[in-house]
């Protein structure tokens, strides 16, 4: 037998059901978390750089690293999640938001085995953002090209 219901119940039962979001609250969260993490960033480089004495070039390196390595360990303790749950983009949108979206899906996968657990769902969220950024690369070095050729800059 079939029910049907009117689009205003219909109505009422989305906005019960869809999550309710505050976006200057999200921003903010956003906004101090990515702060936070960048000024991490900063405060390795300093360390790297001043107190190691790596050129500058080699304590970026070595930053950028450390921030994969810690962001991979967070989420194999489970921490990372909720770093992100908080600061939504402000904790995504950085290399350790790229960083833990490979390690998780290693970690979740592992009893599926090297190959088919792990070398199979290492890039499901990650090779989107792998894929599109070489191919945006691709055709942006081709835009170049063309622009260098025909003189347009």
């Amino acid at each position: 037998m079939e029910q049907k219901i009117s689009n205003e119940e219909y109505n009422k039962y989305v906005d019960q059901v869809t999550p309710k979001y505050n976006i200057w609250k999200n921003c903010f969260h956003a906004f101090w978390i990515g702060g936070l993490i960048c000024t991490l960033g900063e405060g390795i480089f300093y360390v790297f750089q001043n107190v190691l004495g790596m050129s500058k070039t080699d304590a970026a390196s070595f930053e950028s690293m450390f921030l994969v390595l810690l962001s991979a360990i967070l989420t194999g303790l489970n921490a990372y999640g909720h770093i992100a749950r908080l600061g939504g983009a402000g904790a995504l949108v950085p290399i350790t938001g790229f960083a833990n979206s490979v390690t998780a899906p290693a970690i979740e996968y592992q009893k599926e085995g090297q190959v088919f657990g792990i070398g199979v769902k290492i890039f499901t969220i990650a090779g989107p953002v792998i894929l599109y950024g070489i191919f945006t690369s691709w055709l942006l070095g081709l835009a170049y090209y063309a622009g260098t050729l025909f003189h347009w800059w």
